[in-house]
């Protein structure tokens, strides 16, 4: 880590307490609310899709001010936000304050890439991102373990003792990133007359974030899906859930770096496709789970999420390390706030769609997942055609 240990210790800080809280967020609703599943899924889902815009104006400000700025001002409206979850009651207010705290996401990680690139190297970017990612998992699995707790405690004063935690969590990774140089890829410049014009006629670069999508999807059946399906639709035990997230996030904290190891040598766009075939394996391991006795149901899900990870582990760096090389150093503020907006539209659409899919059918959900991941495989083998970043192998230094 050398000189970036605040930055690290930052991005440790802030997933312990997103860890903590987002195995719960649906549950938590349901719980001190008397608000329907439906509604709290049509609340995120309206959030998230008021605030996919910001991604443009993230990207332009990154450029501008340099992602720490952007970080700092994203913890701190991260913090107001969830603080404000202590109140909300209602639909109109839970997609208030949930886009507040969307809007600071959206400031932290739309800077997130734009400080890795700055302090890591070609060659070097798939390791470094796999890197955050393991510290990222690691956070997470101590929120995991303490979501589990909250979860089979059950009580409003558990759920609202997640909401404080997560607050704090945010608050001390802004004081930490206090501490952090000022990274930025290029010296500031006047790109207002190319700026966003140039990234939506970059044809190449929409095709990858396309051909994100289905990894995106898959990515948010672990914080959405799986709480609800795992309590609500099996009836399985609260701390199945807890156990599911610290597998997962233990799992990628002790076996990214193998894992990218492994990969080298490898197309990145096979690798990406492979991620969603392994998630799209998993999603069968969960519709098979839910006709089985429970104590079989238990150890058939904690393998599916074993096998889930894998496609995390493979997928993450490499989507994450294609985006930011395939972006010029003057625009990558842009470029890779236009990568996020995957996600931005992901967070948008899976709360309202996946709790449609639960409630209409054990297995619909998994099916519905299946195709997506399959067409999101093979879209992804046409892409290294167009994007020359993407048909790399993984580790090969380029001139970016």
């Amino acid at each position: 880590m050398g000189e970036h240990r605040r930055f690290v210790a930052a991005m440790l800080a802030d997933t312990v307490g997103s860890g903590l809280f987002l195995p719960v967020t649906l549950l938590y609703f349901l719980g001190t609310t008397d608000l329907s599943l439906v509604e709290i899924g049509s609340a995120l889902s309206l959030s998230a899709l008021l605030t996919m815009p910001g991604a443009f104006a993230v990207g332009s400000l990154v450029d501008r001010f340099g992602p720490r700025a952007l970080m700092l001002v994203g913890n701190l409206v991260q913090a107001t936000g969830m603080v404000a979850y202590l109140w909300a009651d209602s639909v109109v207010e839970v997609a208030f304050w949930t886009t507040l705290l969307n809007i600071g996401r959206q400031a932290f990680w739309g800077s997130f890439g734009n400080v890795v690139t700055a302090i890591s190297v070609p060659g070097e970017r798939e390791m470094w991102f796999g890197f955050l990612q393991a510290v990222r998992n690691l956070g997470f699995s101590v929120g995991g373990v303490l979501a589990g707790i909250a979860l089979q405690i059950g009580t409003h004063a558990a759920f609202y003792s997640v909401v404080v935690v997560n607050a704090a969590t945010f608050v001390l990774a802004f004081v930490l990133l206090l501490g952090v140089p000022d990274h930025r890829t290029a010296p500031v410049a006047d790109t207002s007359g190319e700026g966003w014009a140039v990234v939506l006629r970059d044809r190449a670069y929409l095709r990858l974030v396309l051909g994100q999508l289905g990894f995106v999807a898959g990515m948010m059946v672990l914080n959405v899906a799986l709480p609800v399906y795992v309590v609500e639709t099996v009836g399985l035990p609260g701390w199945v859930v807890g156990a599911i997230f610290t597998l997962n996030t233990a799992l990628i904290g002790l076996g990214q770096g193998l894992v990218v190891r492994r990969m080298t040598g490898r197309v990145r766009a096979r690798m990406m496709g492979l991620a969603q075939l392994v998630f799209v394996a998993s999603y069968a391991m969960f519709a098979v789970a839910g006709w089985l006795p429970v104590w079989l149901a238990v150890l058939v899900m904690l393998v599916g999420a074993a096998v889930y990870t894998g496609g995390e582990l493979v997928g993450g760096p490499v989507f994450s390390a294609t985006a930011a090389e395939a972006a010029p150093d003057h625009l990558r503020g842009r470029y890779l706030g236009l990568f996020q907006l995957s996600w931005g539209l992901g967070g948008a659409v899976a709360p309202l769609t996946f709790t449609w899919l639960l409630e209409h059918g054990q297995v619909t959900i998994w099916w519905v997942l299946a195709l997506i991941g399959l067409a999101g495989a093979a879209y992804l083998q046409r892409l290294p055609r167009v994007l020359p970043s993407s048909g790399l192998r993984i580790t090969e230094r380029v001139d970016v």
